[in-house]
């Protein structure tokens, strides 16, 4: 007969420190304070700092850690202040949760400008690329850490009328995976978060200026991005937020370089 283990209520992420970007809004504030939730110090990062500052608030309320960070992950010296700050307020860290980005145009590849294109790139992949580049060398002097790339399902399928996200999306996965090779002696994970339709301000955004491009209703964008789920509804950016507390937990020690979809069963 197998032993069942002891319930342990103790705060999962006690005395480990994360830094989330994009973490004042939607997704990024659900995994801010779930993290805060268990026990973690969070910086959150971004450039709206009026939503990064009440996440912050949010989380001293009930009694947590938080350091606000006014960074654009695409600026290396910006990236470089982001993980010198929370090394001087915080002492270690242990977490990276790459979640900052922008959708980019919505419009066929001949109608995208160049500037465009390079600006979703920057934010969606070079910014995480960034990000773990500095955070890096002190997961691996400490020889243990967790990082999570905040991706999409535009990175597991084609995405008309959206190259730049959906390309960006595409080399995040590619970018979790080679981080996972190089860090996994450190005992580092790796892994990726690919949510599809989120529901929340953004993807409300989304559908808009996707009905105004393709002349339809936005009822009818929004039954489009719902009809290929299996629970014919969107994710919620908590769920999210849970996906993102388990990679990060002990629970996950041994699983790296995976993306883990979450979707209500998204399929196309």
């Amino acid at each position: 007969m197998s032993r069942i283990p002891p319930m342990d209520r103790r705060a999962k992420l006690e005395h480990q420190v994360a830094i989330v970007t994009g973490g004042g809004r939607g997704i990024g504030r659900a995994i801010a304070l779930r993290l805060a939730a268990e026990g973690a110090a969070v910086t959150v990062a971004g450039t709206g700092g009026d939503h990064l500052q009440a996440t912050a608030e949010d989380i001293h309320a009930r009694g947590g850690r938080a350091l606000v960070s006014i960074t654009d992950v695409a600026d290396e010296p910006r990236v470089e202040r982001m993980v010198a700050a929370t090394l001087d307020q915080f002492g270690r860290i242990d977490i990276l949760v790459n979640n900052a980005g922008v959708t980019g145009p919505t419009a066929p590849v001949t109608s995208v400008s160049l500037e465009d294109w390079e600006r979703t790139l920057a934010v969606n992949l070079s910014g995480a690329f960034l990000c773990a580049k500095h955070a890096l060398p002190h997961l691996i002097r400490q020889r243990s850490g967790r990082i999570v790339n905040i991706t999409s399902v535009a990175g597991q399928m084609g995405y008309a009328l959206r190259a730049p996200y959906a390309a960006s999306k595409w080399g995040m996965i590619g970018l979790t995976r080679t981080l996972a090779l190089e860090a996994g002696e450190h005992g580092i994970t790796v892994n990726a978060v690919a949510p599809g339709p989120v529901a929340g301000e953004r993807m409300t955004r989304v559908i808009e200026r996707r009905a105004a491009e393709l002349g339809r209703s936005a009822e009818e964008v929004t039954n489009a991005y719902l009809e290929p789920t299996a629970l014919k509804r969107m994710a919620e950016p908590e769920d999210v937020a849970a996906t993102v507390l388990f990679l990060v937990s002990g629970e996950a020690r041994s699983i790296t370089g995976e993306t883990v979809t979450v979707s209500s069963g998204f399929r196309v």
